[in-house]
Parts: C-alpha cells; structure tokens; sequence
C-alpha cells in the first residue's frame, strides 16, 4: 500500500512539473509570438517612414527644378506682365519647396542655409512680382540679385540630382538619420557619396543673403533676437514645455534628439508620436533662452476639405492666442494637400508689424494645427515706437480701387459677392478686374470656399467694357449687374428683380430722388426742373436678358 502511495504521489509530481513545463512553453511561445509581431510591426513602419521621407524629397527635387527653370525665364520676360505671372510661379515653388525641405528627418541646423535661401527666393520674387503687377520696371539691382539667385539655384539642383542616385544606390538610407539626431547625421555623411546632404549646405557658402524691403531680408534674419527673452533653460524643462504646447493628451511619447548649437538661436529638439489612428510622428523645437517654441511640424494625409480657409484663420488665429501670441493679423495664404499655411504678422497700434511673422499650417479637414514656425517673430519682435501718422487714412485711399478697399476685414466686393452667393438662383459669379489687380482678387478668393463658381474676366478700361468681357464669357439666360463697389445689396432686391423679368426684357433697383434735380447747360444754367415726384435715382443690381444686353453693348461697339 505504501509503495502504490509512493507511486502516485511521484506521478503527481511529475505531472505537476509538466503542467508548469507546459504553461513556461506557452509563455515563451507567446512571448516569441509576440516579439515576431512587434517586430513586423516596426518593420512596416520603418518601411513607411522611408517611403514618406523618399517622397518628400522627390517633391522637394521638383520644386527646385521649376524654381530654377522659371527664375530663368524671369531674366528674359518680354513685359512686365509675363514677368509678374513668371515670379508668381517662382515665389509659390520655393514655398513648395521649403515646405518639403522641412519634412526630411534632418536637424534643421543641417540645412539651416539650404531653408533660408528658399525662404528667400520665394520671399523675394513676391515683392518682384508686386512691382510687375503696378508696372514698375525691374531695376539692374533686382535683376542682378535674379541672376544670383538663378545660379545658386542651378548649383541646388545639380547637388539634388546627386543625392537621388545617392537615395537610388542605397548609400542613404533615411532611417539611420531619424536614430540619433546629429550624430547619426553626421556617421552617415562620412559614408555617402562627396555630393551629399553636406554638400547642400556647401552650395551656399558664399551666399552672403539679399537686402531688401521682406521678411527674410537679411537685415531681418541677422538681426538682434529682440524676442528671445527669458532665462535659459535646461533639457526637462524644454521637455515639459514641448508637451504642454502641443496638449498632454495628445503626447504618447517623447523623445529627445540632441541639442542644436550650430545656429543663430539653440533649441532643444523632440521628436513625438502623438496620440491618432496611425500613430504620426511630430518634431518640435524648444529655445534654450526663454523656452520658447522655435519650430513644430507634423505630417499626415489630409483626405478633404471640410473647412473654409476663412474657418482655418480663426482656428489659427485662436491657437495663437491660446499660446500667449496675441494680436496677430494673418498677412498670406498658401493652399497644398489640404493644409493652408498662413503668415501671422503681429499688429501694433492698428499697424501691422510685418517682420514679426509667424507661419502657422491648418489642416482643412478639422482644422488641426500642423505646424508653426517663429523665427521671424523671435528675431524682431518687441514693442516698437510707432511714428505719428504723417498721411491721413482718406488720402491714402484716393489711389486705391473701392472694391479691395477694406471694411471689417473684409474686402468691399465680398459683400456682395457674399449675397448673390445666397441666392438659390444664382449658378455663378463673374467678376471683371483690372488686370493689374486679378492675381489680388485671386488671392482674396483663394482665402474662402466659394458657394458658386467665380470666374475672373480681366476688365476693359470703361464700365461698359468691362460688362462687355462679362457678357462674353457665360451663357446664362438672364444676367445681373452689379458694382461691386456697392456692398449694401440685399437678397430681396435679387427676387425682386427676378419676378419683373417675366413680363419686361429689363430692370433695375432705383430709389425715388428726395433732392430736387436741375437740368442745366454747358455753363450750369439752369434750363428745367425734373418733377420729384416722377425722378428717380437708379442704382444696382441692374437685370437683363442676356442676348437682349449684348446686343446692345454689340450696336454701341459698331458705332464706335
């Protein structure tokens, strides 16, 4: 009896041993299980990593290609028109071009020269393209400085081209300079080709900066940081401002790159993954004086737009204000990809401090804040002595056009165009512009999402033509027409209007006179009195039949 006690109880034991031999086999299995996972896991993302960083910069080696060929073009325009179109390409490209840039996984110190000369370029051909729009000839100084940087666009190009049969060859490879920020960079510069990410840089080693009237003038970027105020700060505290800027619910996890010490301003750099359905990656820099936030950058598909360009200046807008930046007036718009990227000039004393700038981009899906940049804020912002005003406001606006005259903030022919938008019977909107000002018309509508088609016709030099190019260019049945310089329309002028063409072939709004009207001759004697009661004053919107008014205005041609 003994033994067979004996017995079982061995056996017990060595069922227990297996039992937990089992359960230390399924844990390692797991464990292995888990590992190959995780592990697959990290591979599909590295892999969409490179393939994000290859095709920002197969962007960024086109954009410098269009930058280079239209900056070429721009030093053999025929007039000041085609010069004017030629830098409005060059100043969007290197916008393009700069914004490609920043996405590499590069410290931005690495490429600080490469950045800031497409920061010129772009700035630059922009106030070239305003004086081509006014028809102001370009002088041999702006020519010159077009030449300049023409050829140091050539030298960008041919060193990109170099760096594509890098990337191609395998000899750079993006995920080694996404590990250890700087060092990393500068281990993976000694194995790549001579013609490398170093050598970008080398293009501009000469390029001493262009000094003129811009925000990335170098009398601008070179100047005294007036707005980097503050103690210096030590690498947690930049890690906490880092957090709390972006919003703690949305860091779920940090990491620090290094430090930047190699610039005008030394920041702290993170890189972040934020809290979202793909797990997204943002880099950050945080100033060591001050602990203010220099650069923030995030990248992610934006699959439509769902908000107006106008709803993405108040969320910027109140972003800003959320971080301490107040009173900044948003200056330029630039759509890509579903992201707007406004420029915030801070306003002082109702004048608006252009130097003090900050760009912002908003996502047009939810308004999302995807990045913001502060160098030019930092570099010059401080409370400034504003001149007394030398040129009262109505004298100043004698030479401008009422229809971009600004009320509310807000250009005087969007309120009309605002209205004529509301109607259910409006199929679209023409708007006949002077040809100097249509690229500022496009600009202004560029800012908000239309209701209804708006096309721009270039205007003639009377009214009359101007309806003329308008009429030429729909096919409507019944036409408004309205000046624009006259924002105090209603909706019901529009019904109204609308229900008189059933029985007439024209109408328009008119007000009785509450003035009594003379008619005199040439030397203002009087010859008649109009009888009030039957005078009236005839204002707009007008509406006719369409064929009915082009032949009109066709008759009136002939005659003339």
């Amino acid at each position: 009896m003994g033994k067979i006690k004996n017995k079982l109880i061995d056996w017990k034991n060595r069922l227990k041993d297996r039992h937990m031999l089992s359960i230390i086999v399924v844990l390692f299995t797991i464990i292995v299980i888990l590992g190959i996972v995780i592990y697959k896991k990290q591979t599909e993302y590295r892999q969409a990593s490179e393939n994000q960083y290859n095709m920002a910069f197969y962007e960024l080696v086109d954009y410098v290609q269009n930058v280079e060929t239209y900056l070429a073009k721009s030093l053999i325009s025929s007039s000041p028109e085609h010069g004017a179109e030629t830098l409005t390409h060059v100043w969007r490209e290197a916008n393009l071009a700069q914004a490609y840039l920043s996405r590499l996984p590069i410290d931005n110190v690495e490429l600080e020269k490469t950045s800031k000369f497409l920061n010129q370029v772009s700035d630059y051909s922009y106030s070239l393209s305003r004086k081509n729009i006014y028809k102001k000839a370009l002088t041999d100084e702006d020519l010159n400085n077009l030449e300049e940087l023409h050829n140091y666009s050539v030298d960008l190009k041919n060193t990109l081209d170099q760096l594509s049969a890098d990337i191609n060859g395998g000899r750079i490879k993006w995920g080694e300079l996404t590990k250890k920020g700087e060092v990393a960079f500068a281990q993976e510069v000694s194995n790549i080709s001579k013609n490398s990410f170093s050598n970008l840089e080398e293009n501009f080693h000469e390029y001493s900066g262009l000094i003129y009237d811009g925000a990335f003038s170098e009398h601008m970027t070179s100047s005294q940081k007036k707005g980097l105020t503050g103690d210096n700060i030590d690498e947690e505290k930049a890690k906490q401002i880092a957090i709390d800027f972006i919003g703690k619910d949305r860091v779920q996890a940090i990491n620090f790159n290094g430090k930047s010490e190699n610039t005008d301003i030394i920041t702290y750099d993170f890189s972040v993954k934020v809290n979202s359905e793909n797990e997204e990656n943002m880099n950050i820099s945080i100033t060591e004086k001050g602990g203010h936030v220099l650069l923030m950058n995030y990248n992610r598909n934006v699959e439509a737009e769902l908000i107006s360009q106008e709803e993405a200046d108040k969320k910027g807008k109140e972003f800003l204000e959320s971080r301490g930046l107040n009173n900044m007036k948003e200056t330029y718009y630039l759509k890509q990809d579903g992201i707007v990227t406004i420029n915030y000039a801070y306003k002082q004393d109702e004048v608006t401090v252009y130097p003090d700038l900050i760009k912002l981009k908003v996502a047009l899906d939810n308004g999302e804040i995807m990045g913001i940049e502060t160098k030019g804020y930092l570099n010059s912002h401080e409370k400034r002595k504003i001149d007394d005003i030398k040129v009262s406001k109505e004298k100043a606006k004698e030479g401008l056009n009422k229809n971009l005259e600004i009320i509310n903030h807000k250009p005087v022919f969007l309120y009309s165009v605002e209205v004529f938008e509301q109607s259910k019977e409006v199929q679209e909107i023409l708007l006949a512009v002077k040809k100097e000002e249509i690229e500022e018309v496009k600009a202004i509508l560029n800012k908000r999402r239309n209701k209804v088609p708006i096309q721009i016709v270039e205007g003639g030099d009377t009214r009359q033509e101007s309806v003329y190019h308008a009429l030429l260019q729909t096919q409507a049945n019944i036409v408004f027409v309205h000046d624009g310089a006259r924002p105090a329309i209603k909706e019901r002028y529009i019904k109204d209007l609308l229900k008189e063409m059933k029985d007439f072939k024209g109408a328009n709004v008119a007000v009785k006179s509450k003035d009594t009207v003379k008619i005199t001759d040439d030397k203002q004697i009087v010859l008649n009195t109009t009888y009030r009661a039957n005078t009236w004053l005839s204002q707009t919107p007008q509406c006719f039949h369409r064929d009915i008014l082009l032949e009109i205005h066709e008759k009136e041609r002939r005659k003339s």
